[in-house]
């Protein structure tokens, strides 16, 4: 049950950093394709700072507010399914309007961290009391070095796909993710997990 966990924190991390790395020049680019090069940056940084920042706190709110309610699974599996479509997607509306894709950058950057904080949390549940430390020390340094690769991955994609095509290689991580947290479901000791809702 503990690999399996850390397996979906490792697919979340896949897509996490990467996607607040590379937002911002992402769109840039695509900005600079539809307005004057002054205003897109302007509108890249705000829409930036829109997608980590609100998108980050609303993203973190729903995930505690719904997880012990809902199970850490569930809320982990829909956001990882909703971020790895966002992460598909998300490049075919390069140099389109950008309002649209302002507006699913939001969602991106909501679904991309509402798992987030599930994934420590059931670490601590599954794991022997006296391992804890150990065992979110460990998930924390596996997820922070795999993040190394994608976030330099990101430019060699650009150059050799493009953009409609480079995020959605962060799709891989929700992916794994998804499918690890649903086997995790099924494990005995998913009942441990959010006072038995997992």
């Amino acid at each position: 049950s503990l690999r399996l966990a850390n397996l979906g924190y490792l697919g979340h991390m896949w897509e996490l950093y990467a996607m607040w790395a590379w937002l911002g020049v992402f769109l840039d680019a695509s900005f600079r394709l539809s307005m004057p090069v002054d205003e897109a940056g302007v509108w890249a940084r705000l829409g930036t700072f829109v997608t980590i920042g609100l998108g980050g706190f609303l993203g973190c709110l729903a995930g505690g507010l719904f997880a012990d309610r809902l199970g850490r699974t569930t809320i982990t599996m829909a956001a990882m399914t909703i971020s790895g479509i966002c992460a598909v997607g998300v490049g075919f509306l390069f140099g389109g309007p950008p309002w649209i894709l302002l507006a699913v950058c939001l969602v991106w950057g909501i679904s991309v961290i509402a798992d987030s904080a599930q994934f420590s949390a059931a670490i601590t549940e599954l794991s022997d009391k006296e391992h804890v430390g150990t065992m979110l020390t460990l998930q924390t340094c596996l997820g922070f070095l795999l993040t190394l690769i994608t976030i330099q991955l990101m430019p060699l994609l650009v150059e050799q796909v493009g953009w409609t095509y480079a995020f959605s290689v962060l799709g891989l991580g929700p992916l794994v993710g998804v499918l690890a947290m649903a086997k995790l479901r099924r494990h005995p000791d998913s009942a441990k997990l959010a006072n038995g809702n997992h």
